[in-house]
């Protein structure tokens, strides 16, 4: 099994076109080869004329925690390039950086949930070098959640920097095929090709999306393991909630929820109660922790946690999604008037709930809000948008 960074480094024939051009990467701290040598040592080594690079949401090195904690522009000490930030004065490319290159190679490792902002730097950086003439290379890596697709798919006009298009929440693809459904969606003009991965096999055993052999690195801060890519597509909506994901735990983003005024016991009874179903392809367990710092930092909270790993894992039951709203909706069952929907500045959008933002509409929230709505309706919204996206993506897979 072989990335497509791995790719190009050893098959001679790929790194052809690059020769007499100059070269920008699109890299963060997962950016490495097969051999944990980082993309940027790994290219320039080969005598690749990489002239720029730049960092996504969390930086180059992965170094800033939270959202909408920016990053600099800055030079590299060791190659003396400019390493310019798309999470800092700007989340677009400027003019002056997309005239730092000719071709730019995009590396970055994706948790295949639309939210994971990566997505649309993806978007961005296409989007720019369709109107500069550059091309864009990704290098594809694997969608650890796999193939599966869940969710509503986001309502027009409800875009954002965690929502760059109408896809639902596990969009099921990879970066690579990505890219190619924004050309067509978007009607881009660019001179994109897609490096692919040899062997990845996504929705069969033992990786079920990751390949088991391949060492993980944090893509992001709070992104510690698979079974967090797995569980995320769910446990990011937290974040619009004042119910701790976990910030400030050693499993951020892996649990239900964490409060200090919530029986996480009752919660799973009723979650049980609700739907079962949604439920099934991992274990949910009660647990506590004491945040260190984010939400409730330095109080203890009731928790459930999710195992989306080992033998309890069903790669093709496991809906977490699902699951996370059903943890809502039990929880407004049970505490009919507790204050779920944190309202704050969430990625830059200062006007319409966190949550919505999120979900790509509100949908959900009202779903969860709504003391007569039922799993059943929002099973019959989701598997229409679910089906319309798996046509809508059919001719761009490669892996399929």
């Amino acid at each position: 099994m072989r990335f497509g960074i791995d790719r190009l480094l050893t098959e001679e024939e790929l790194r052809a076109p690059l020769q007499g051009k100059r070269v920008a990467l699109v890299a963060h701290p997962a950016s490495v080869t097969a051999q944990l040598e980082h993309s940027l040592d790994a290219l320039i080594a080969r005598g690749v004329n990489v002239t720029s690079a730049f960092g996504p949401q969390h930086g180059l090195k992965g170094d800033k925690q939270d959202n909408m904690v920016e990053t600099a522009d800055e030079t590299d000490p060791k190659y003396g390039i400019p390493i310019y930030s798309l999470y800092g004065e700007v989340r677009r490319p400027s003019g002056q950086m997309m005239s730092s290159a000719d071709v730019f190679l995009f590396d970055l490792q994706d948790l295949g949930c639309r939210i994971y902002t990566f997505v649309t730097t993806l978007l961005y950086l296409m989007e720019e070098a369709a109107r500069a003439g550059k091309e864009v290379w990704v290098l594809d890596r694997p969608n650890p959640a796999g193939g599966p697709v869940e969710g509503s798919l986001l309502v027009p006009g409800q875009e954002s920097f965690v929502g760059a298009g109408p896809m639902p929440m596990r969009h099921g693809i990879t970066m690579g095929e990505m890219g190619s459904w924004f050309r067509a969606h978007f009607g881009l003009d660019l001179d994109y090709k897609v490096v692919e991965m040899v062997g990845w096999q996504p929705g069969h055993a033992p990786g079920f999306g990751w390949p088991e052999g391949r060492v993980w690195i944090n893509p992001s801060p709070n992104a510690a393991n698979v079974n967090m890519a797995r569980a995320y597509a769910g446990t990011v909506m937290l974040e619009g909630t004042t119910l701790s994901e976990g910030r400030g735990t050693t499993r951020p983003l892996e649990v239900l929820f964490g409060a200090p005024d919530i029986d996480a016991g009752a919660v799973l009874k009723e979650m049980q109660r609700l739907a079962p179903s949604w439920l099934r392809g991992c274990a949910v367990r009660e647990n506590w922790f004491e945040p260190t710092f984010h939400k409730h930092a330095g109080t203890l909270c009731s928790s459930l946690m999710i195992h989306a790993e080992g033998r309890f894992y069903d790669h093709h039951e496991f809906r977490p999604w699902r699951l996370q709203a059903l943890a809502f909706k039990a929880i407004r069952a049970l505490y009919g008037d507790y204050p779920l929907w944190r309202d704050f500045p969430y990625e830059y959008e200062f006007d319409r709930l966190a949550i919505d933002v999120i979900n790509g509409g509100p949908s959900l929230r009202e779903w969860v809000d709504d003391a007569e709505a039922e799993p059943g309706d929002l099973d019959t919204l989701a598997e229409a948008d679910e089906t319309e996206w798996r046509r809508t993506i059919k001719s761009h897979l490669i892996y399929s």
